[in-house]
């Protein structure tokens, strides 16, 4: 067995990479997340039904399998239909398909959350629809949004791990290198998880910011 602490000073350049690719997958996961939750949880609130239709399809499609099967599925059968997309490209489709399926879901429960009395203000203001959604709706759906999009988040950071098996060269690629090359499977794996909750305790101090700040705008108090 190999000295862990060497290993780990020698290896430390190659975690920063992996920390720095388990970053970029979780912001290009979360940010394509986020587009797919409005146009979808919009959708599903369309008044035309095919639209409302293919929404709620594609919205239960992605809730209802695995993203386990989803990321390889996008890895190694895509290819045979044609289509060859890069490991990390892979991951963060991934990502950002099953996690916008449940966003859209955020999107959809949070606006149907904004009393019916809100609406017809703006109607006898003489708002059209997309004036009210954009000035009226969205800003008070917003501040109900934030706390289940930081949950999503955080699970979204926690299914990176994921990535490893499809060849992306994340952090928990390179602590399975380390563990490797050292045999300190506890060790290595303890480090692991304190990473991992470091992340996760940054990503809910930032969100819970963005709920104080959306909060303050309706002029609301409190926050987690």
């Amino acid at each position: 067995m190999a000295d862990f602490p060497a290993e780990l000073r020698r290896a430390l350049p190659r975690l920063a990479e992996g920390l720095l690719v388990t970053a970029e997958a979780t912001v290009l996961g979360a940010a394509l997340a986020l587009l797919l939750a409005y146009v979808l949880g919009l959708s599903s609130r369309s008044a035309r039904l095919p639209v409302r239709g293919a929404a709620r399809f594609v919205v239960e499609f992605f809730r209802g399998t695995s993203l386990y099967v989803q990321l390889f599925w996008l890895f190694f059968a895509l290819p045979m239909v044609g289509f060859r997309l890069e490991p990390l490209a892979c991951a963060v489709l991934a990502l950002g398909l099953n996690y916008g399926a449940y966003g859209a879901e955020v999107v959809r429960g949070a606006i149907t959350a904004v009393p019916r009395a809100q609406t017809e203000a703006g109607i006898a203001l003489g708002m059209g629809p997309a004036l009210r959604l954009r000035r009226v709706v969205l800003p008070q759906a917003h501040a109900l949004m934030v706390a289940p999009f930081k949950n999503l988040l955080v699970q979204l950071l926690k299914a990176t791990p994921l990535l490893s098996l499809v060849t992306v060269p994340d952090l928990t690629f390179q602590i399975d290198q380390l563990r490797s090359a050292t045999g300190a499977t506890a060790a290595s794996y303890l480090l692991l998880l304190g990473l991992y909750f470091a992340m996760a305790v940054g990503l809910s101090l930032l969100m819970n910011a963005l709920e104080r700040v959306a909060k303050a705008r309706l002029g609301q108090e409190g926050g987690a």
